[in-house]
């Protein structure tokens, strides 16, 4: 078993500075490598009709993708999960805090069950917070032990949502094919030291697709606020975030991201802008039709070589 588990305490200000660089510099965010070794700037697309259903039947030459302002040939192209797509690794965030402890054994079970719906992935990493953050990588072989390790979890502590993400993303850097996290929480952030404009940074310099689940139970302004929250940093990616009115509803939200994962197109283009500067590109993913609408990444830092 490939077991990459360890305990996080809280991020220093070095730390998030080498979480950053690795993700800005060390591995440019939008550049993967599939289909004999090309690199791509790859993007994992969403298309819903008017009513928010899943479009998943359209072909290549119904998308257009424009670089800041400049149109891009599209050069790779599949559908849903398959051969043809990226290996998937994906990630499952629990919040695992002591304000769970009336839902935790329903919250266990959702999860498994959606595991258990889930298509093959290359690994599963499961990320579980609460003070701390615990994150462990299983192989396919090693899914009953995942499995276990997800029931023995008891609720405890403060809720460090924000730190909890940005040790997935530090680990999920060095992985190339589709990465997709998926993560469950009842409430806001109460102990994290990242902020939650931090987190936005490391997210928007990922090339991770998070889904949020967010059954929150607090009233008024501050249960906007916190959906508020997790609707940001889901659409930050190209992802989604669901709002199940109550712990018999969560299964639910799980199907729905189970059709998303399903049903998302991948699209890779070889970049006309060769500069090696590590800036923002703009990137603005289109259909030749007017009727459906586009969910994806709204762009990529470029590249980045330091001038010898």
């Amino acid at each position: 078993m490939t077991n990459n588990e360890g305990k996080f305490r809280g991020f220093t200000a070095l730390s998030l500075f080498l979480i950053c660089h690795s993700l800005f510099l060390a591995e440019p965010a939008g550049q993967q490598v599939f289909r004999g070794g090309v690199d791509l700037t790859t993007f994992a697309v969403t298309v819903t009709d008017r009513k928010g259903n899943i479009v998943t039947d359209l072909a290549k030459e119904e998308f257009v993708i424009v670089e800041d302002g400049t149109p891009q040939a599209v050069q790779y192209f599949a559908r849903g999960v398959g051969d043809t797509t990226p290996a998937m690794h994906l990630g499952l965030m629990m919040d695992a805090s002591g304000s769970m402890r009336a839902a935790m054994k329903l919250a266990q079970g959702a999860a498994i069950k959606f595991l258990n719906m889930l298509p093959e992935a290359e690994d599963i990493t499961l990320v579980d917070f609460d003070t701390q953050v615990r994150i462990t990588r299983y192989p396919q072989r090693d899914f009953a032990r995942l499995v276990e390790r997800i029931r023995q979890r008891k609720p405890k502590g403060w809720t460090a949502l924000y730190d909890a993400l940005g040790t997935y993303l530090d680990g999920a850097g060095e992985l190339d094919g589709r990465k997709v996290m998926v993560m469950y929480t009842d409430g806001g952030d109460t102990r994290s030291a990242l902020s939650f404009s931090e987190t936005l940074t490391l997210l928007k310099a990922s090339q991770v697709t998070v889904y949020a689940i967010g059954l929150v139970e607090r009233a008024g302004s501050a249960r906007l606020q916190l959906q508020m929250a997790l609707r940001q940093m889901a659409e930050t990616t190209g992802g989604q975030a669901f709002f199940p009115s109550a712990m018999t509803d969560v299964e639910s939200a799980y199907e729905q991201v189970l059709a998303e994962i399903n049903g998302q197109y991948h699209l890779g283009y070889l970049s006309s802008n060769t500069a090696t500067d590590g800036a923002w590109r703009k990137v603005e993913i289109k259909l030749k039709r007017d009727d459906l609408r586009v969910r994806s990444r709204k762009g990529y830092f470029g590249p980045y070589k330091q001038a010898s």
